[in-house]
């Protein structure tokens, strides 16, 4: 009877302890949420300047690259039309004419929309701060709601289901001042 007393003052300790360090424990209870970046961004009025103004540069590049395509084509044209009026050594200065054209255009485009290329550098210049000012947003929303975790439903990272409780996006918004005025928020 003693032995099963201690027994079960000595479970009693090592619950009472275990609920002691559960309670105290941060990770349980650590806070967590979700914002709608996507949504964030087609708000703001300065992403949507940076996005037209990447889709002006990329057309211009891209109009640039039809030119110099044409002007081969052109090329191909002219020497197909007078083929048979050339010597065999303007044949291969015609042809070596046009693979030289056709090898500055794969170069060309290779620079403007190849990995890390010029269209990539412009869109990371003008994207950053408009980036950075909503992480900056985020930030301040997770501090302020004590959040150790906020998610991007619109990333890679697949929500089936989320709770419109843990949404954070108007409280973003309502930081970056592009909240909706009609919209009353809980700032719990």
């Amino acid at each position: 009877m003693r032995r099963l007393k201690l027994f079960y003052r000595a479970w009693s300790a090592v619950f009472v302890f275990l609920a002691i360090c559960l309670w105290y424990n941060p990770v349980a209870a650590q806070k967590f949420g979700y914002v709608n970046t996507n949504f964030i961004l087609s708000k703001m009025p300065e992403y949507a300047e940076a996005q037209a103004e990447i889709e002006k540069l990329s057309k211009a590049w891209q109009e640039e690259i039809k030119s110099m395509q044409q002007q081969i084509l052109d090329m191909h044209a002219e020497l197909k039309a007078e083929e048979v009026l050339l010597t065999p050594e303007m044949k291969e200065e015609r042809l070596k004419a046009i693979q030289k054209k056709e090898e500055q255009l794969k170069e060309y485009q290779a620079k403007v929309f190849g990995f890390e290329g010029l269209f990539f550098l412009k869109k990371k210049e003008l994207m950053k701060p408009v980036q950075d000012k909503v992480y900056d947003a985020v930030e301040k929303v997770a501090r302020k709601h004590h959040l150790a975790v906020i998610f991007d439903k619109s990333g890679e990272l697949v929500m089936i289901y989320t709770d419109p409780v843990h949404d954070y996006t108007d409280y973003v918004l309502e930081e970056l001042g592009l909240g909706d005025p009609v919209d009353v928020l809980d700032n719990n």
